[in-house]
Protein backbone atom coordinates (compact mmCIF):
# COMPACT_ATOMS: atom_id res chain seq x y z
CA UNK A 1 0.00 0.00 0.00
CA UNK A 2 2.75 2.25 0.73
CA UNK A 3 4.46 1.80 -2.48
CA UNK A 4 1.65 2.38 -4.38
CA UNK A 5 1.37 6.10 -2.25
CA UNK A 6 4.55 6.80 -3.23
CA UNK A 7 4.15 5.91 -7.18
CA UNK A 8 0.95 7.98 -6.74
CA UNK A 9 2.43 10.74 -5.31
CA UNK A 10 6.14 10.95 -7.64
CA UNK A 11 3.37 10.73 -10.58
CA UNK A 12 1.93 14.12 -9.07
CA UNK A 13 5.52 15.62 -8.64
CA UNK A 14 5.95 14.63 -12.04
CA UNK A 15 2.77 16.06 -13.88
CA UNK A 16 3.22 19.67 -11.52
CA UNK A 17 6.92 19.72 -12.62
CA UNK A 18 6.18 19.59 -16.59
CA UNK A 19 3.22 21.44 -15.69
CA UNK A 20 5.45 24.07 -14.55
CA UNK A 21 8.11 24.21 -17.04
CA UNK A 22 5.78 24.56 -19.96
CA UNK A 23 3.39 27.40 -19.20
CA UNK A 24 4.05 30.78 -20.17
CA UNK A 25 2.85 33.39 -18.13
CA UNK A 26 4.14 33.82 -14.91
CA UNK A 27 1.36 34.38 -12.69
CA UNK A 28 0.06 30.81 -14.06
CA UNK A 29 3.65 29.76 -13.16
CA UNK A 30 3.60 30.60 -9.57
CA UNK A 31 -0.37 28.77 -9.34
CA UNK A 32 1.46 25.94 -10.55
CA UNK A 33 4.45 26.15 -8.24
CA UNK A 34 2.42 26.50 -5.41
CA UNK A 35 0.58 23.43 -6.30
CA UNK A 36 4.09 21.71 -6.96
CA UNK A 37 4.86 22.48 -3.52
CA UNK A 38 2.04 20.92 -1.64
CA UNK A 39 2.62 17.95 -3.83
CA UNK A 40 6.12 17.53 -2.81
CA UNK A 41 4.86 18.57 0.55
CA UNK A 42 2.87 15.04 0.53
CA UNK A 43 5.21 13.07 -0.89
CA UNK A 44 7.63 14.22 1.83
CA UNK A 45 4.80 13.01 4.42
CA UNK A 46 4.50 9.75 2.55
CA UNK A 47 8.14 8.94 2.79
CA UNK A 48 8.34 10.02 6.42
CA UNK A 49 9.52 12.69 6.37
CA UNK A 50 6.83 15.61 7.97
CA UNK A 51 9.72 18.25 9.13
CA UNK A 52 10.80 18.32 5.47
CA UNK A 53 7.13 18.35 4.18
CA UNK A 54 6.00 20.91 6.56
CA UNK A 55 8.77 23.52 5.37
CA UNK A 56 8.00 22.63 2.14
CA UNK A 57 4.48 23.27 2.65
CA UNK A 58 5.92 26.63 4.02
CA UNK A 59 7.98 27.93 1.47
CA UNK A 60 7.47 25.87 -1.62
CA UNK A 61 3.54 26.47 -1.80
CA UNK A 62 3.09 29.26 0.30
CA UNK A 63 6.58 31.95 0.32
CA UNK A 64 7.58 31.41 -2.88
CA UNK A 65 4.82 31.65 -5.26
CA UNK A 66 3.80 34.53 -3.04
CA UNK A 67 7.00 36.52 -4.03
CA UNK A 68 6.69 35.51 -7.11
CA UNK A 69 3.21 37.25 -7.38
CA UNK A 70 4.02 40.18 -5.93
CA UNK A 71 7.47 40.51 -8.32
CA UNK A 72 4.92 40.12 -11.57
CA UNK A 73 2.08 42.68 -9.86
CA UNK A 74 5.15 44.88 -9.50
CA UNK A 75 6.53 45.24 -12.64
CA UNK A 76 3.63 45.30 -14.81
CA UNK A 77 2.45 47.88 -12.57
CA UNK A 78 5.01 49.69 -13.74
CA UNK A 79 5.08 48.20 -17.33
CA UNK A 80 1.28 50.10 -17.79
CA UNK A 81 2.70 53.60 -16.51
CA UNK A 82 4.79 53.84 -20.09
CA UNK A 83 6.79 56.88 -19.07
CA UNK A 84 10.03 54.07 -17.72
CA UNK A 85 10.89 56.90 -15.17
CA UNK A 86 12.19 54.65 -12.04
Amino acid sequence: MADALIVVALLLVAGAATDAVTVRDPARQALVLSVLGTVLAVLFTVLQAPDVGLSQLAVGSALTPLLIMLSVRKVRRRGRSGDGAR
